[in-house]
């Protein structure tokens, strides 16, 4: 679904490919390099984001938002554990352009996300956010996610040891005996994938 809106731009959540690695890492450099958001200390080179991106494609989504062909934000899915019984949590992630900060796209990124991955049979979400870190935090609470703890003094970056909050949400109702979770390219098959992909369109105002 693309949105017209207001200032005569429009904008869309729709699913990465691998082409959109620069649009990504021109976001998420910054991030690596400058702040303490990202315990990488070295930003990947434009050929790994694109591996990175066509890697979380063949389970989870990877969702864009595109204005006017610009990336506006991105957020994406990742396994939260490597152990059996961890299969059905994920650990997501929430990136905004600075240009597009505080004008729904985070929000809109999320719902879409959450979305598509209670279609594909996920139950419960879980963020890992360097703390503090208001901005992340008031936008990950107002989508859902509870607190649940942190991991003090986790990691060391730009000389100084940080903190690591964790917050969780459901994704949809607890089922006594879960189906086993579908691979990506089996819920773009469902009936359901344009409407999950379109849940969040409703939270953009740029």
């Amino acid at each position: 679904m693309r949105l017209s809106v207001a200032n005569g731009m429009s904008a869309t959540i729709r699913l990465a490919t691998p082409d959109d690695a620069p649009g990504v890492l021109a976001i998420y450099e910054p991030v690596v390099v400058e702040t303490a958001t990202s315990f990488e200390e070295v930003a990947p080179t434009l050929e790994e984001m694109a591996k990175r991106i066509a890697d979380t494609l063949e389970t989870y989504p990877w969702l864009i938002c595109d204005c006017d062909g610009a990336v506006a934000g991105y957020a994406y899915a990742t396994r939260f554990r490597a152990r059996a019984a961890y299969r059905w949590a994920v650990e997501t992630s929430v990136y905004i352009h600075p240009d597009y900060q505080r004008v729904g796209v985070g929000r809109a990124l999320y719902r879409s996300l959450f979305a598509l991955l209670a279609l594909q049979g996920y139950v419960t979400a879980y963020a890992g956010i360097a703390v503090p870190n208001y901005g992340s935090t008031g936008l990950h609470e107002a989508v859902g996610f509870e607190p649940i703890g942190v991991y003090w003094n986790v990691g060391y970056k730009l000389g100084a040891w940080r903190n690591v909050g964790w917050w969780g949400r459901e994704l949809r109702e607890l089922p006594a005996r879960p189906e086993e979770p579908l691979p990506l390219a089996a819920a773009r098959a469902l009936a359901g994938w344009e409407t999950a992909l379109a849940a969040g369109a409703h939270e953009l105002r740029i």
